[in-house]
């Protein structure tokens, strides 16, 4: 979930209206803003694990704990049990054709015999012909039996699938589990805390880029068309020490529509009255907040 922190319209109007009596310090005036992300639990249980806090600068990817997953870990492990058990039932097909292969074996050496005896005339045809038909018999069986063996390892082997892709799915929940920062920035508002019962969608803190903020600030309508997108400007900040702190920053963003329109406009001076939205991005030297003040010098 993303929104902006910013003050409200009618007060920044009312600012934006006053900037003619600043004796020309500056044009518009409004208030730094930044991208506010809700990153929320992906799992529903107790948060066992999170090394948060207020304040903290994350890395995108940094691990910050995790939400119990006793019983999604637990559930694993009876799916590869289910599936241990489907494959153990797997027939040896090595040990299922030895007999055969053996008969063969034996086969193959009469075949051998009875061909060496017909070869010296000491035998007939017919039991050569007794011999091979022996051996492609024997031959046709170890296929049969292959094939038979096969189709029920194959079988099982399928069985297993559902069960695999339940795994997979667990397996999902459980990296979910797991609290990882996934965008970078400052943690503005920690919602959670260790120990407390979670549950899919929840916020667990919020967090912002703060190394950019967006002034967002409201120029009159005979302002407007000196300005455009991408134009550098001058932001006035309020500083202790001086009267005020400069930074450069560059229009990202201006309004096609007033904020504020008159019922009735009919002089130039009345016209000047519109007041439109500007966005001004300014790099942040950690002295800037958000929902800070600021003036704008075109």
């Amino acid at each position: 979930m993303m929104r902006r922190i910013q003050i409200s319209t009618a007060a920044l109007l009312l600012l934006a209206i006053s900037c003619s009596d600043t004796n020309g310090l500056y044009d518009a005036s409004g208030t730094f803003e930044a991208t506010e992300v809700n990153i929320a639990s992906e799992a529903n249980g107790v948060i066992k694990q999170l090394n948060l806090e207020e304040g903290q600068t994350l890395e995108i990817g940094e691990y910050l704990g995790y939400v119990d997953s006793t019983q999604v870990y637990l559930q694993k492990q009876q799916l590869e049990a289910q599936i241990k058990v489907l494959l153990n039932r797997r027939p040896d097909i090595a040990v299922q054709l030895s007999s055969l292969e053996e008969q063969l074996r034996q086969a193959k050496r009469e075949q051998q015999r009875v061909q060496n005896l017909v070869n010296g005339k000491a035998a007939p045809q017919k039991a050569l012909d007794d011999a091979n038909s022996q051996v492609e018999i024997i031959e046709n069986q170890i296929k049969a039996q292959k094939s038979t063996l096969s189709i029920s390892t194959s079988s099982l082997v399928n069985e297993t699938e559902p069960l695999q892709a339940q795994i997979r799915q667990l397996n999902d929940k459980l990296e979910k589990c797991k609290i990882i920062n996934k965008v970078k920035g400052t943690v503005l508002t920690k919602f959670a805390e260790e120990n407390e019962t979670t549950v899919q969608g929840a916020p667990l803190y919020s967090i912002a880029n703060l190394e950019t903020l967006t002034l967002r600030a409201y120029i009159t309508g005979e302002l407007l068309p000196e300005v455009k997108i991408g134009q550098q400007v001058k932001v006035l900040i309020d500083s202790a020490s001086e009267d005020y702190k400069t930074y450069e920053g560059t229009v990202e963003w201006v309004s096609d529509k007033a904020e504020f329109t008159p019922k009735t406009i009919q002089t130039k001076e009345e016209r000047a009255n519109l007041v439109y939205a500007v966005k001004i991005k300014v790099p942040n030297d950690g002295y800037l907040k958000i929902g800070m003040y600021g003036e704008v010098k075109f």
